[in-house]
């Protein structure tokens, strides 16, 4: 009953905003799910790849046919009307959570299931826009103590407080800061290229920006999910105190990077592996062998997984610029450790000095991904790199959309700078008490803060939350509807 209850309100929610999105999603369910039980029965390759490439065709159809016809019309000159497409919501996260199901169906580590719970297991409400990408193991096993009854006692205080957490990362910190972003980066769709402290501003602000939206959207999920009595995975985990970009992937859209490793990057390495033992190779091993043999089979792979990381994030050149860019950071930083761990001085734990600097390059180099992650096309991104180097054509008076950075928006960014780095995140702040499913690499919650600041459901507590919580309400009931940033991929 509430399974069933569950996945009607979950579709209900789906078809809200569209619902001629309703029955592409339900059609999408019921073939991965007939798909899911006959491969789970009788494993076949032929058969997975028939459903792994109409889940591909379908999300390629619906997101990059816009792409491909105005990519085709650029090269070839001529003037096929580009076609209109409703993209469906969502489609790039339920596509990549029902391959993962496929996979491992056919490889027997996924087993038959009634169909009502596979429905919730792909729409529930809370993740289904925008993450985390959930994963069978761990989500259809809940179902079992829904229909049970049972819970967590205190799981109601928990879920609103961490949903409120979210609430106001979203509407207090990150829409403000967000209204400094959209006039530079239009300015330089149309041909301009901002001043240095244009460009600087509106770059630093969109990276604060998709920040605490993201990581707003995530403790929002997450604290629904609580209220329902399921626990959903950790999404993020304060990626901007990562000292290098593997550690950035890691706690940055956790659920994404963890589904590009076991589906794309680990399987392509494997074939990499097993190619070089055939062929007489001996297999890389860090600290074994040199960074160029480690490279052989980490560097193919890496830059792969990225690009379709990129091409997953949105259709256009600067996703794909986005990506192999986060290929390469991640192929220079596998090639520096293998080389540092070649060498009989290397230790493991670095001085907080060499920590502070690679936090600041790691930041720096996340900046200029996320330029081309917000920027209309690739030459408008380039255009406000350029005016990050100082290389603008224009004063910086001269328009008076662009007047320059104010000092409120310097002030804004200096406290959602010393937030990020100097606060701790909602699962620390509550981390007495379980707030998502236990993460494979536990890194930031190790951090040691103040007892006393810790969350406690008490009455000053309370009272501090519900304070902060009705503020972020009547700041999300007075302004303008907005959407989380990540509702277009």
């Amino acid at each position: 009953m509430a399974v069933g209850w569950l996945a009607c309100a979950s579709l209900l929610f789906y078809s809200w905003w569209n619902i001629t999105c309703l029955p592409i999603f339900l059609v999408s369910i019921v073939m991965n799910f007939i798909f899911g039980n006959r491969l789970a029965r009788q494993p076949s390759r032929w058969l997975l790849f028939v459903a792994i490439g109409l889940n591909v065709i379908a999300l390629a159809y619906y997101k990059y046919t816009g792409f491909l016809f105005q990519a085709f019309n650029q090269v070839s000159g001529s003037g096929i009307v580009i076609p209109s497409i409703i993209l469906p919501l969502a489609i790039s996260f339920f596509t990549f959570q029902q391959i993962a199901y496929l996979v491992d169906a056919h490889d027997g580590r996924a087993v038959e299931h009634n169909f009502l719970d596979y429905v919730l297991f792909i729409s529930f409400f809370p993740h289904l826009i925008a993450g985390p990408i959930t994963h069978h193991r761990e989500m259809l096993p809940q179902f079992n103590q829904l229909l049970s009854g049972g819970g967590e006692a205190g799981r109601l205080t928990v879920g609103l407080t961490l949903f409120l957490i979210g609430l106001v990362k979203k509407v207090i910190l990150a829409d403000p800061i967000g209204t400094y972003v959209g006039p530079v980066f239009e300015f330089a769709r149309e041909g301009g290229i901002p001043s240095f402290a244009q460009a600087w501003g509106g770059a630093l602000s969109y990276a604060m920006q998709i920040y605490f939206d993201f990581s707003g959207y995530t403790d929002m999920a997450i604290g629904l999910g609580i209220l329902f009595g399921i626990s959903l995975p950790p999404n993020f985990d304060s990626p901007f105190k990562a000292s290098n970009i593997i550690e950035f992937w890691s706690r940055w859209h956790m659920t994404l990077t963890r589904f590009l490793t076991a589906y794309v990057y680990n399987p392509m390495t494997l074939s990499l592996v097993r190619t070089r033992m055939r062929n007489g190779h001996p297999v890389p091993k860090r600290g074994k062998t040199t960074p160029g043999a480690f490279a052989a089979i980490t560097a193919a792979p890496t830059v792969f997984t990225m690009f379709i990381s990129g091409i997953w994030h949105g259709a256009g050149w600067q996703f794909i610029v986005f990506g192999l860019l986060h290929g390469i950071y991640l192929t220079i930083n596998h090639g520096w450790h293998a080389l540092k761990s070649m060498r009989s001085s290397y230790r493991a734990h670095e001085n907080p000095f060499t920590i502070f600097i690679g936090m600041c390059t790691t930041f720096l180099c996340v900046l200029v991904g996320l330029i081309f992650f917000r920027a209309h096309d690739v030459s408008s991104a380039w255009r406000i790199l350029l005016g990050m180097g100082g290389h603008s054509r224009y004063h910086p008076l001269s328009l008076p959309e662009l007047s320059g950075i104010t000092a409120t928006q310097v002030v804004s960014l200096t406290c959602l700078f010393l937030i990020v780095w100097c606060f701790p995140n909602a699962s620390q702040w509550m981390r007495s008490y379980r707030t998502a499913l236990e993460p494979e690499v536990d890194a930031v919650r190790k951090e040691n803060y103040l007892s006393i600041l810790q969350w406690k459901p008490n009455f000053v507590f309370g009272v501090l939350t519900g304070l902060v919580g009705t503020l972020a309400l009547m700041r999300a009931l007075s302004s303008a509807p907005t959407e989380f940033l990540y509702f277009q991929f």
